[in-house]
C-alpha cells in the first residue's frame, strides 16, 4: 500500500490526490496532484474515487494520508500512500 516518491515517479500520470488544507495545497503541492480534504475524501469518497482506477495520496508527512488509504481499501478502492508525504516531495 505504500509506496516510495522514487517509484512514484517513475508511474509517470498517476492520480495523484493531497489531502492537506487548502492553505497548504495553494502554498505548494506535488506536479498534478488534485485536492481533496481529507475529511471531504473521508465522508464521501465515491464522490472523488473510482473503485476502477488507482489513486496516489499523501499529506504532509504520510502519518495522515497513511490512515486515509487503510479506510479507502477497506472500503474497496485501490489506493497507495505516498511515504513521508510533501516532506519526502521536497526532499527527492
Amino acid at each position: 500500500m505504500n509506496i516510495s516518491i522514487h517509484d512514484l515517479l517513475d508511474k509517470g500520470n498517476a492520480n495523484i490526490i493531497d489531502i492537506r488544507s487548502v492553505e497548504k495545497y495553494n502554498d505548494n503541492h506535488i506536479e498534478n496532484a488534485k485536492h481533496i480534504p481529507l475529511i471531504l475524501l473521508l465522508k464521501d469518497p465515491s464522490k472523488y474515487l473510482n473503485k476502477e482506477e488507482e489513486y496516489y495520496i499523501y499529506c504532509q508527512y504520510g502519518k495522515n494520508s497513511y490512515k486515509a488509504c487503510l479506510k479507502l481499501a477497506n472500503m474497496g478502492y485501490k489506493v497507495h500512500n505516498i511515504l513521508g508525504g510533501y516532506e519526502a516531495w521536497l526532499l527527492r
